[in-house]
């Protein structure tokens, strides 16, 4: 192996400053009520559907301990090092993402090719996406960023990345997570000091195409209809919100148990991935609810405030990006679940079964308990 090679892979070792016990702390919660609430919702569907309740739970586990060394991995690594290989990840992804089309590798579910299946595990290349294409905008603003009145040599290039990668998302018939990866790519725009006139030409463009590709689909008129009146068609295109907003509303306050639920049991179509949240308020109730709800706000609070400590603009940039990819996932999933946004398919990020989610978030949390470490000190918050 060649000595370029070994740098950009190695783990950092010399560096020994804690990370930010705050942040890892919030995580380890996070991860540890997503996986107590993915079995109390999982367990009926895969003892019908596999004859053992621990199905979604094994596999997530099995999923979880690789998310971990990811992680672990991710929290070592030189960010010096990694960002001279972050140009070269963005084959390997386009690589998997092309797979998602070819047949017998590409999975359709539903109409949409989201998956690949190789050597008998699927894999979702949008997940991958995500965080490649965090690394890259923050690389790629960050050293174009006193550039940026030349458009034609440091505006146009991440411009056509993004929009190529959103496009093939699109292909994948994926519409809610195309729609995320831009809004994720917008906003790191915005904070890289992006000129506002052209900001704003991005978002004006945007929006139109946005909103002509959401009504080309019958299926997403549905949604959005169910979204603005659900009661319309209760027991079609409104039924997933309104047995959502119905698991919430027999939580009360306290909840019914974990272990419980009633909604679970049939009533609550996929209740152990995109609505994993309705099943934790109907067990736990609001007091549930607030506390998963004062753990992400405080995961994006020590993210956010991290990007804007850190001086250097790539790991500012950085940390504001990884931040703004879980925490606004898990608000955009949130949002679902109570009504406030059409159904989407995002899941929650910890919660939700699914290996390429959580692999891809816990590789995103440790890239930023990482970058926790330039951080100033600050009494009772990070270290650095």
């Amino acid at each position: 192996m060649s000595y370029a090679l070994r740098a950009g892979l190695m783990v950092e070792r010399v560096d020994r400053r804690p990370v930010d016990s705050f942040l890892l702390a919030t995580l380890v919660l996070l991860v540890g009520m997503g996986l107590s609430v993915l079995f109390s919702a999982s367990y009926f569907r895969a003892d019908r559907l596999f004859g053992e309740p621990t199905y979604f739970l094994r596999r997530q586990i099995v999923w979880l301990v690789l998310g971990m060394f990811g992680a672990i991995t991710a929290t070592r690594v030189s960010l010096d090092a990694l960002r001279k290989i972050i140009p070269l990840l963005l084959v390997p992804t386009l690589v998997f993402m092309l797979l998602s089309f070819v047949p017998r590798v590409g999975v359709q579910v539903l109409g949409a090719r989201r998956w690949i299946v190789l050597f008998g595990y699927s894999f979702q290349p949008s997940e991958l996406v995500k965080l490649c294409l965090i690394l890259y905008l923050s690389h790629i603003l960050s050293r174009k960023r006193e550039q940026f009145h030349d458009p034609l040599n440091a505006i146009l290039p991440p411009v056509l990345v993004a929009g190529f990668f959103v496009a093939l998302i699109y292909a994948q018939n994926d519409f809610s997570t195309a729609f995320f990866v831009l809004l994720v790519t917008l906003l790191m725009f915005f904070v890289s000091g992006f000129p506002l006139r052209y900001f704003l030409s991005m978002t004006i463009m945007s929006a139109p195409i946005a909103t002509i590709l959401l009504l080309s689909r019958e299926h997403r008129v549905r949604r959005v209809l169910a979204f603005v009146d659900p009661g319309r068609d209760p027991a079609g295109t409104g039924y997933q919100i309104l047995a959502s907003q119905g698991a919430l509303a027999d939580g009360g306050l306290w909840g019914v148990g974990i272990g419980r639920s009633v909604r679970k049991l049939g009533g609550l179509p996929e209740a152990h991935s995109d609505f994993v949240f309705a099943v934790l308020g109907e067990e736990f109730g609001y007091i549930g609810v607030v506390v998963v709800l004062g753990l992400f706000a405080m995961f994006a609070y020590r993210g956010f405030s991290l990007a804007f400590r850190l001086e250097d603009s790539f790991r500012s940039f950085l940390a504001f990006g990884l931040t703004a990819g879980i925490s606004l996932q898990a608000a955009l999933n949130m949002a679902v679940v109570v009504g406030m946004v059409p159904a989407t398919g995002i899941p929650l990020p910890f919660f939700s079964s699914g290996g390429s989610s959580i692999v891809v978030s816990l590789v995103m949390a440790g890239l930023l308990l990482n970058l926790s470490r330039d951080a100033s000190v600050s009494e009772g918050g990070a270290h650095g």
